[in-house]
């Protein structure tokens, strides 16, 4: 017998223990040490009141973990990881835990449940469509490797601290899509101290910038000016991000695969296609 509880009580550790279990023979391999795992909980909003375990006798054998953010100017929730260790699976955990979730996200105003899900992984996506999920943006996601790539550097590029309000508008301008949850201005934010911000300027304007994770190699964001691109601003802004993290790998996740030219400029740099994704959507 299964019981089912909401998060608040149980060490990060432990659930970091069940996280590495539950994700061993992922379809990705996960390299998740406990350092990395708190960043990622800290940076996509995790929320404990509103995850939910599933125990047997008080050991931890299934997970959601959500984080909470006003996201496209609603309340929603987002799955940061659904899992359930491998000799606990096919026993109804998942559908449970997600039922019991839907409940407590009604009962606290939340308004939709925001997801990813890799599109192989037919068993999850079906679980999730009778759950009523629906697919809103397919997402793909490019790796480089650093000892593979011969930077070029033909601009001047500044770094930056941090972002406030006004460079964040100045970024949104070169956009050709949002950015999805994990990579939101709001995730930014929330492990600032993380990142190194680099830029491009044209006479006193920021005409291209990127975005890199110290140590993880991750690029949440990178975008040129409409008007300055074709000249190999791009190029010099990977040169520096690689620069800039200790990872050899680095990785740009969850590029709108509506943007063709995101997707041509990263081929382009040497980024090589590792998985596509579905963003799922359900209204509460």
């Amino acid at each position: 017998m299964f019981t089912y509880k909401t998060l608040e009580s149980t060490d990060i550790e432990i659930i970091h223990e069940t996280f590495i279990s539950a994700f061993s023979d992922y379809q990705v391999k996960i390299d998740l040490p406990f350092w990395k795992f708190q960043q990622m909980l800290q940076r996509k909003g995790y929320t404990s009141c509103l995850s939910i375990g599933a125990f047997e006798n008080e050991k931890l054998v299934g997970f959601v973990l959500n984080g909470f953010r006003n996201w496209k100017g609603y309340p929603t929730v987002y799955d940061i990881g659904t899992g359930v260790i491998e000799e606990y699976r096919k026993q109804g955990i998942t559908s449970t835990m997600l039922l019991s979730i839907k409940g407590l996200l009604k009962e606290k105003k939340v308004e939709q449940y925001l997801l990813e899900v890799i599109q192989s992984n037919t068993s999850a996506l079906q679980l999730y469509k009778k759950q009523g999920f629906e697919i809103t943006r397919n997402f793909s996601c490019f790796e480089l490797d650093k000892n593979n790539y011969t930077p070029i550097m033909n601009y001047k590029v500044e770094h930056i601290d941090k972002i406030n309000s006004t460079t964040c508008k100045r970024f949104k301008e070169f956009w050709d899509f949002n950015p999805s949850w994990q990579n939101s201005i709001d995730s930014i934010y929330a492990a600032s101290d993380t990142f190194v911000y680099s830029i491009i300027r044209s006479n006193d304007n920021i005409v291209g910038y990127g975005i890199i994770d110290k140590k993880t190699g991750d690029i949440p964001q990178i975008a040129v000016d409409k008007n300055y691109r074709g000249k190999g601003i791009a190029k010099s802004i990977v040169a520096d991000l690689l620069k800039n993290t200790e990872s050899c790998k680095v990785n740009v996740k969850n590029v709108d695969d509506e943007c063709k030219p995101m997707k041509e400029i990263l081929i382009k740099l040497g980024f090589e296609f590792v998985v596509n994704q579905y963003e799922m959507i359900l209204k509460l």
